[in-house]
């Protein structure tokens, strides 16, 4: 029976959003629902034509992009490519931002609150980062 996992991202580090893109893809290609929810300073990588790469918190986020390991944008959309996963845009995030749906990458579900968000996660695995 598939595993329902939730991740919430609302950090802009390369590590944290690496770590997410990677437990998401892996988990998607296993054959588990995975919903990923984008806010505050993870969502705007994510803005079509955002070209700059996340900072480091520190030498492994430096590391990451210099061994050649796939980057997050990329592991992000094999989960949604390879599996059954969702990423949904905060609908806060865009207001403030003053983006919508269509700015960012194709990828992307609809907007979406964190109360309804908290409601689809009930029973599920939920994960920060």
């Amino acid at each position: 029976m598939p595993r329902q996992i939730h991740i919430v991202c609302v950090s802009g580090t390369h590590e944290k959003l690496q770590m997410a893109a990677m437990i998401a893809s892996v988990a998607a290609a296993s054959g588990d629902e995975v919903t990923v929810f984008f806010s505050m300073n993870a969502l705007a990588y994510f803005i079509k034509g955002h070209a700059a790469d996340a900072p480091a918190e520190g030498e492994f986020g430096t590391l990451l992009g210099q061994q050649g390991v796939p980057p997050f944008k990329q592991l992000f959309q094999q989960a949604v490519e390879l599996g059954d996963a969702e990423l949904l845009p905060c609908s806060m995030a865009l207001d403030l931002l003053k983006i919508t749906e269509k700015d960012l990458d194709p990828a992307f579900g609809p907007a979406t609150g964190l109360t309804r968000f908290l409601s689809r996660s009930e029973g599920g695995q939920l994960l920060s980062f």
